[in-house]
């Protein structure tokens, strides 16, 4: 074998089971922290018990997100009936910031001793977790894409906060709101489901389903018309890594008789793939061909599409369009 295809072979293998061995070890951080106590007395204990327990900046942020995804739940009473913003008057700059620090002190506290939270108390704690660790962490605002109607919207809205830390040179984004587990709509609750798939994010997933206030991600525009017209992603596209290709938008124009073209990576044809018609019933996809690593199909336009597709891999659902005549 040429001496370039060897460097080359060793250097992929190298970085292969490096990588694999941080998601090991990954793991290991979740399976620790899911033994720790359900409570702590202070956030300063909790931290202490973080530090002894792990020595590198990526095991701690990692085990920062665990905890609370383990331990806070989502506060659903709270989302529903959110309390009165809370004023209060100040005579100068340092009264100012000194009462908006004690807001954000009471917020944490609160989050951390009723272990309950929206996604402000979510993100509060987990950036006054990881500054005890000695991590830079920051709060950041913006817009959430979670069901069918957020396709094709025309404005975006301040409905939601999230975290990026740094780690290793690097900002790592993470929702540890959404790792704690999701609302059933059809128990009509919430479900505590841990995700790891919301701590440090592949940025293309993560800005499918986020778009900050400022329209900035570290300097980096985001289009905010990609945001709003895309399609919807889910979980198991994130955790399975199923890139979809093409349609590239979430607004299909289609007729009756018209055939939309899909295209997902890391899907073959070992995989069930099949979409629900306005019914709700499945409709199985035929003769899909192996392409580029992936599937590409057909989904024919007629009276039995409804207004949205989704489509499934294996009985989990992975992305929806918006079929507009």
């Amino acid at each position: 074998m040429p001496l370039k295809k060897i460097a080359f072979l060793f250097l992929f293998l190298n970085t292969f089971f490096l990588n694999f061995a941080f998601a090991q070890k990954i793991n290991e951080v979740d399976k620790i922290v899911a033994k720790y106590p359900k409570s702590f007395n202070t956030t300063e204990q909790l931290a202490e018990r973080i530090e002894r327990d792990f020595d590198s900046d990526a095991e701690r942020a990692r085990a920062i997100y665990s905890w609370i995804a383990f331990n806070i739940k989502y506060d659903y009473n709270a989302f529903l009936n959110p309390p009165k913003v809370q004023g209060f008057s100040y005579s100068s700059e340092a009264e100012k910031h000194r009462k908006i620090k004690q807001l954000n002190d009471n917020l944490i506290q609160k989050a951390f001793n009723s272990q309950k939270a929206v996604c402000e108390g979510f993100t509060a704690l987990y950036q006054h977790l990881s500054e005890l660790v000695g991590l830079k962490c920051e709060i950041i605002r913006g817009d959430s894409k979670t069901n069918l109607r957020d396709i094709g919207r025309k404005t975006t809205y301040s409905n939601h906060a999230w975290n990026i830390v740094l780690v290793d040179k690097r900002w790592r984004l993470v929702d540890v709101t959404w790792g704690q587990g999701y609302y059933d709509t059809r128990k009509g609750r919430m479900v505590n489901d841990f995700n790891p798939v919301y701590f440090d994010t592949d940025p293309e997933y993560f800005f499918a389903k986020h778009y900050p206030d400022s329209g900035t991600f570290l300097g980096n525009r985001i289009s905010k018309s990609d945001f709003l017209n895309g399609p919807l992603i889910y979980n198991k596209t994130i955790e399975n890594d199923y890139k979809i290709k093409t349609p590239d938008s979430g607004i299909i124009e289609a007729k009756n008789g018209d055939k939309i073209t899909v295209e997902i990576k890391n899907v073959s044809k070992s995989n069930q793939v099949f979409y629900l018609n306005k019914r709700n019933q499945p409709v199985k996809i035929l003769n899909p061909k192996e392409k580029r690593g992936g599937l590409e199909f057909q989904i024919l336009v007629d009276k039995n599409i409804g207004d949205y597709v989704t489509i499934f891999i294996d009985t989990e659902s992975i992305v929806s369009f918006k079929i507009v005549s």
